[in-house]
């Protein structure tokens, strides 16, 4: 696993199923899983959305786990004949699955009798994983190697997070702030930002356009994991953009 600098953790999200690629689903997972890594100094750097088939998930598997630090993957984890995430990991890592004891008495608890054959699906771990708590309803995730497994129904699969973080390496956690500009559109301030951007190659520069019934503009987002560089940035780009004549400028507190 490697990580393109010395200082920086990476994380691909895979995230699996038929529905999303299809359109029947939204996935709103990524935004959770980004955010919640970014605390921990862990940049997602790729993400891939697979459909429910079994080649197809474990060479994306094989690619992500050893490309990137970790990988976190949402769907496919549930009861249904379609629900191979769980055989598809264990596959790739040439290991096999075996049913966890306390998730089969927690079922037979929850449920006042042993689950069936569908439930008992859901509590086959790989050999060599940990499970992944779930504080919302219903069985545990798991981590294998540097892949950690979550549910993709939104509100579990945030619930399982909260069990990630202390598990991970984690990296400088990246610094943003955000300079707005009113009223002048980015063919003006396409100039001064790369100039501005060529000065500070260890650092992000973007450009969101915003279009709204009281104008428009953009919001320049300046991102790097040394403080003093990235406010120091802040003040060059307010000057470049001076110093073309745009006059409404706004620092966002990020």
């Amino acid at each position: 696993m490697a990580s393109t600098q010395a200082d920086r953790v990476t994380a691909a999200v895979m995230i699996i199923g038929d529905e999303i690629l299809s359109g029947r689903t939204q996935d709103v997972n990524l935004n959770a899983i980004a955010r919640y890594l970014g605390t921990y100094g862990v940049d997602v750097a790729e993400v891939r959305v697979v459909g429910d088939e079994e080649g197809e998930i474990i060479a994306a598997l094989d690619a992500l786990r050893t490309r990137y630090d970790y990988v976190v993957t949402t769907g496919g984890i549930g009861p249904t004949h379609d629900d191979i995430t769980a055989d598809c990991v264990a596959k790739a890592f040439g290991v096999e699955l075996e049913e966890d004891a306390e998730i089969i008495a927690a079922m037979t608890a929850r449920f006042n009798e042993p689950p069936n054959a569908a439930r008992r699906r859901m509590a086959r771990i790989p050999v060599g994983g940990s499970k992944v708590v779930n504080p919302v309803q219903g069985p545990p995730g798991f981590q294998i190697g540097n892949v950690f497994v979550l549910a993709g129904v939104p509100s579990i699969m945030r619930g399982m997070l909260q069990d990630v973080g202390h598990r991970l390496k984690g990296g400088k956690v990246v610094i943003a702030r955000t300079v707005r500009v009113e009223g002048s559109g980015e063919g003006v301030i396409a100039a001064p930002l790369e100039a501005v951007a060529k000065n500070h190659p260890a650092l992000s520069l973007d450009s969101y356009p915003y279009f709204s019934p009281d104008g428009y503009g953009a919001n320049l987002v300046i991102r790097g994991r040394d403080s003093d560089e990235v406010n120091a940035t802040v003040e060059e780009l307010i000057a470049a953009l001076t110093g073309v004549g745009i006059a409404t400028i706004k620092r966002i507190e990020d």
